[in-house]
């Protein structure tokens, strides 16, 4: 073990240099092996860095979080008929990944990496990647119903083959509910496979006319507490501070201050769960879940992590003190 110390430090200006990401790259790839990548892929002629600016590719991403050279973000693999399948994060993770491209409707992140072992998440712009994290793992913790949707949307997404469009064929309905116990009406069921697919809004919808005892997701306490927690953001890249002789070049972190509403509560009674100050702050600044019902408004900031931070927590509101955190 000492003579590998040693030989580490021995290297280490070079992984510090300007070749330091590329000899990190090929070290994933030959700890995996190139067999196995290759077979990760879904199409092993296409090259793992991306042109003309030398980009990682997703497949070395999921390399680097999930050990597997796959180049999709949903859960699992799709069949896609013909014969074909397209694959995906093969099971939880300890570290997360969000992306941008979500929030612009391109892909949809899979629950294995929305929700990783510890609260850590790669986020990926269209041209960088940063870091946003929480220092207590109590922030992805759910309640029953939260937890009852979840499974429901995977097993949503398990019948769709839209590529993560958000729909499933209606006949593949009656199989879901089976699957999940869930009771419908005859009436209800109807209606909602009238026409040819089936989105989630929909479905969602109709649940939340079903008493959970019967496997719905409607409950005399589904209009609790907005849950307010912290995030951190991390951007390695430097930016100038300070002024005059003291100008320095740092990284950034910020500290976000995120409120989610209900997740169950209608559009029309949101106005009664508005962003606010964490009650943490007042406090002494805990860094735990803070769930309460009545609470101070605060305007909402908005920057792109928001947007990356709702694919993760619906409907989400975010507050920062200083420069908008960048994820570029």
């Amino acid at each position: 073990m000492s003579s590998l110390l040693q030989q580490l430090n021995t290297l280490l200006p070079i992984f510090r240099s300007r070749v330091g990401a590329l000899l990190f790259l090929f070290s994933a790839l030959l700890s995996r092996g190139l067999e196995a990548i290759q077979a990760d892929r879904d199409d092993p002629g296409q090259s793992l860095v991306t042109s003309p600016f030398g980009h990682a590719s997703q497949e070395i991403v999921n390399l680097l979080i999930c050990g597997h050279a796959v180049p999709e973000v949903f859960d699992g693999n799709m069949d896609v008929g013909g014969g074909m399948t397209v694959k995906g994060i093969p099971s939880k993770v300890e570290v997360g990944f969000l992306t941008l491209l979500e929030a612009f409707k391109y892909c949809t992140v899979g629950q294995f990496l929305k929700r990783p072992k510890w609260p850590i998440w790669v986020v990926g712009s269209e041209s960088h990647y940063t870091v946003l994290f929480a220092l207590q793992n109590n922030i992805q913790d759910e309640n029953e119903l939260e937890d009852r949707e979840r499974r429901i949307r995977q097993a949503f997404d398990a019948h769709d083959q839209s590529g993560g469009g958000g729909f499933i064929v209606a006949s593949s309905v009656r199989q879901l509910l089976h699957d999940m116990d869930i009771i419908m009406p005859m009436d209800m069921l109807e209606s909602l496979c009238a026409n040819e697919f089936v989105v989630w809004n929909e479905l969602w919808q109709a649940l939340h006319q079903i008493d959970k005892s019967k496997g719905g997701l409607k409950s005399a306490d589904s209009t609790g507490g907005v849950k307010q927690f912290e995030l951190y953001h991390f951007n390695g890249i430097a930016k100038t501070v300070g002024n005059g002789s003291s100008v320095q070049q740092r990284p950034r972190l910020t500290k976000l201050r995120v409120s989610v509403p209900p997740k169950w509560t209608p559009e029309e009674y949101m106005m009664d769960y508005k962003p606010s100050a964490s009650a943490n702050d007042a406090t002494g600044g805990s860094m735990g879940v803070d769930t309460q019902k009545s609470v101070k408004e605060e305007p909402a900031q908005h920057a792109p992590i928001v947007d990356c931070i709702r694919t993760r927590w619906e409907r989400a509101s975010c507050n920062w003190v200083g420069d908008a955190p960048s994820i570029v």
